[in-house]
């Protein structure tokens, strides 16, 4: 039988805590200076007043951030407050209620002095309360409920009740005016700076990470290291790019605004069944085979692929990145080729067939004959430390980030625990999840350790759909996943790409950038690449099977590369653009021009004072779209003139005059978006 004790409800009980995930099991997701909201239903019996407040505990289990929570819904008993976390680490939080008699005796005062009833009794129940306020050590201690006690208040606190109590033992006065004096505003600030807590309780410690800014916010830019400096000789063959050939375009990518510079699989790649241009089953002797057909007896996932360089010139462009203000980010692909040293030191690493062949990699009909996938379920212990070697060499070598691909085919009982050990050992490093799948997996690989999600952003096209995912990703589930928003990537191409040219590859880059604080690119967004393989949603002519250089000249005819420098700037200024929360649809009168706001309110923003930014995007890559927007100006944090403010176009630096609602005309041709900043006039 199940200890009563145990499932006592509290006095004031308090239910449907949030954020939390399976109940504690594992921590909601935070960031350094970034707040995250705290939710409740709180009630109680009777008519008495409570009070409630929501408590950040440090790694050390000290209450370092108090913050009261507000009636959200009233009728409903939903309370909220918001809290910001300082530093990174193991954090939780708290709930805590209690009754709060200084509430109480305001209600019921005014309504029995205006009813004149009780009065004298009124004002002595008042002036002990403010006694015990004065005197809070002669009353019973919260350590009982293992809750700290207030400390003593200051002084100019105590000058303000003493006050208060003469006014309100002055029977000279009149009933509204000694009632007045412990109504008085200077009165209620006190109490709800200090509470007088009664029947207080608190609910269990919930689990908390928080990482570092850059779990958050960042700007991805995707190389294929071996296209960076290729050449093609007179007689046909290549002569492979490598790491200095990179080092070369650092300047042009940081000048962009990128911050991380992500490199695909750079380790040797085998020759078994390796893939020719374009996904052929059978390679030519000038393909250089999928980076992702990982290993060959020159070593595995803890080596470097020849043609590229040494681990001297890898770390030659780490330390390059770093000087460029570039996190570098690398491809963890966890399969094998058949050449992979792992394929013949380990067998038993590999699911077999009945003829004892082994399983390559299949999703019918598609057949990936050059790809082995590891089997979690034999020798787990054995998989998990060559995995976790491979990954300690590159964080030794400066990897700081990893982008993980498939992760959703790997057992979320492998990466639970491996994410745990890491964020002990090494908690300055970053896992992007690629999991384009189902929902449940995408967020319970969130809920387990994964810093970052790959999403549905490049699918979600119409103003319907944008303001619902949008929606859901900043407000639903904020505390399991963070978004990374990629309008293509080397393996999508979807077809509003294809089919709308410059125009979509402009409006899809604002949506991007602004939409999600961690966005990114794959190399050629600035060309506009914009060619399917037949039958296909992916670039023609892939990358993924062989050397593509650029002309990055020839690509400043489409002004792409200014767009996303123009980006990138908006977003390293305002940080309402940092974070992932803060955000809400606007209403337009066209269902091709679709308008949002970012914002953030002073006090919880880094910078004290309050920012926002309104997003007002044309769907539409080939025609011009005119529409109202209506601005919700409550969440402006200006002050308004006459209902009037100014915003200023972070594209273009023009300045507008605005109110509730707004006119817009959008060409795609030299005007697809607006991205105001809200200034007041």
């Amino acid at each position: 039988m199940n200890n009563p004790a145990v499932l006592q409800i509290n006095r004031i009980p308090v239910t449907e805590v949030f954020p939390r995930v399976e109940d504690g099991t594992w921590a909601a997701k935070a960031v350094v200076d970034e707040a995250f909201p705290v939710r409740a239903t709180v009630f109680r019996e009777g008519h008495d007043q409570l009070g409630v407040a929501a408590l950040l505990l440090d790694p050390n289990g000290t209450v370092v951030q108090r913050r009261k929570m507000i009636d959200i819904a009233p009728g409903l008993d939903r309370y909220e407050a918001w809290l910001v976390p300082p530093t990174t680490g193991a954090y939780s939080f708290q709930i805590e209620s209690y009754s709060d008699p200084y509430a109480t005796w305001c209600h019921d005062a005014a309504a029995k002095i205006h009813a004149g009833i009780d009065t004298e009794l009124v004002f002595a129940q008042g002036v002990e309360l403010f006694n015990r306020a004065l005197n809070r050590e002669t009353f019973p201690p919260l350590a009982a409920a293992g809750i700290e006690s207030d400390p003593a208040l200051p002084a100019e606190s105590v000058k303000v009740l003493k006050e208060a109590i003469k006014l309100m033992q002055d029977r000279k006065l009149s009933p509204q005016e000694r009632l007045s004096a412990g109504l008085a505003s200077g009165s209620r600030r006190i109490f709800e700076a200090h509470p007088l807590r009664d029947l207080c309780s608190r609910t269990k410690p919930l689990p908390i990470y928080v990482d570092r800014q850059r779990a958050l916010y960042g700007s991805w830019y995707e190389v294929f290291p071996r296209s960076y400096g290729a050449t093609q000789n007179a007689d046909g063959t290549w002569t492979s790019g490598n790491f200095r050939g990179l080092e070369k375009d650092l300047d042009r990518i940081s000048q962009m605004g990128f911050d991380v510079l992500y490199l695909t699989p750079v380790h040797p790649i085998g020759t078994a069944f390796r893939k020719g241009k374009n996904n052929t089953l059978t390679a030519g002797p000038n393909d250089p085979g999928s980076p992702y057909g990982i290993g060959s007896p020159e070593g595995g996932h803890d080596e470097i692929h020849p043609d590229l360089g040494t681990w001297e010139d890898f770390d030659h462009l780490v330390s390059a990145a770093a000087e460029h203000g570039m996190e570098m980010a690398l491809d963890l692909a966890l399969q094998c080729s058949p050449d992979h040293p792992w394929v013949k030191e380990h067998p038993e690493w590999f699911s077999k067939r009945p003829d004892g062949s082994i399983a390559y990699a299949e999703n019918p009909p598609k057949k990936y004959q050059d790809i082995y996938p590891l089997n979690f379920d034999q020798d787990p212990e054995g998989i998990f430390k060559a995995i976790w070697d491979v990954v300690t060499k590159w964080i030794n070598h400066g990897v700081k980030i990893f982008r993980v691909d498939n992760p959703h085919t790997k057992p979320l009982s492998f990466w639970q625990p491996f994410l745990a050990k890491m964020r002990q050992q090494h908690p300055e490093v970053l896992f992007l999840a690629e999991a384009f799948t189902r929902p449940a997996m995408m967020r319970t690989l969130g809920m387990v350790g994964f810093h970052q999600s790959y999403t549905y952003f490049t699918w979600r096209n119409s103003k319907a759909e944008l303001g619902e995912y949008f929606t859901e990703v900043s407000h639903q589930t904020d505390h399991l996943m963070r978004p990374a928003f990629w309008p293509t990537t080397h393996d999508i191409l979807t077809p509003t790409m294809t089919n709308g040219g410059r125009g979509a590859f402009a409006l899809r880059a604002v949506l991007a950038a602004t939409g999600s604080p961690t966005w990114g690119i794959y190399s050629g967004y600035e060309l506009v690449e914009s060619e399917p393989r037949p039958g296909f949603e992916e670039q023609n002519n892939n990358e993924k099977y062989e050397y593509r250089p650029r002309d990055w000249e020839a690509g400043k005819e489409f002004g792409i590369a200014r767009l996303l420098t123009k980006l990138n700037a908006a977003r390293a200024q305002h940080p309402a653009l940092q974070q992932l929360r803060g955000y809400q649809t606007l209403d337009t009168t066209s269902d091709e021009v679709f308008a949002f706001i970012k914002y953030i309110r002073k006090e919880n923003s880094p910078t004290g004072k309050a920012d926002a930014v309104i997003v007002i995007v044309n769907l539409d890559p080939h025609n011009p779209r005119e529409a109202s927007v209506k601005v919700d100006t409550s969440l402006l944090g200006v002050d308004l003139h006459y209902g009037r403010y100014q915003v200023r176009d972070l594209l273009d630096d023009q300045v507008y005059q605005w109110g509730t609602d707004n006119y817009v005309y959008l060409n795609p041709v030299d005007r697809p978006a607006h991205v105001f900043a809200v200034e007041s006039l």
